[in-house]
């Protein structure tokens, strides 16, 4: 989708500070953290939300937070990882994307 921010991210028409990549995935430092730790991410493949994407891409977008966790060796202390689906929900970037949370003690009252 040309209009996408996200879009533009993965095609390097804006940069970003990528933490991970595969030929499906890529994942980026958050320009506007929530936390000390915040990572965002997106499969390549263009898809609005959760309700668009199949088994096999949320498998592989689990796979990647998986190595990202350990990576940034926040697996043992953890992290929290969100997704917004639509307007009422927070969703600003109408392309499927995952927050990763972590660095310090989170809000419990956040979910």
């Amino acid at each position: 989708m040309e209009d996408c921010i996200f879009c533009k991210i993965i095609n390097r028409e804006i940069p970003s500070d990528t933490v991970y990549e595969d030929e499906n995935i890529l994942a980026f430092r958050d320009i506007n953290p929530q936390a000390p730790i915040h990572i965002v991410v997106i499969p390549k493949k263009h898809m609005t939300s959760v309700l668009e994407a199949d088994k096999e891409t949320i498998g592989t977008i689990f796979e990647a937070i998986n190595k990202i966790a350990k990576q940034e060796k926040i697996d043992e202390k953890g992290f929290r990882v969100i997704t917004n689906c639509g307007e009422n929900a927070g969703q600003t970037v109408k392309h499927l994307h995952f927050h990763i949370l972590a660095g310090s003690k989170l809000n419990e009252k956040i979910c």
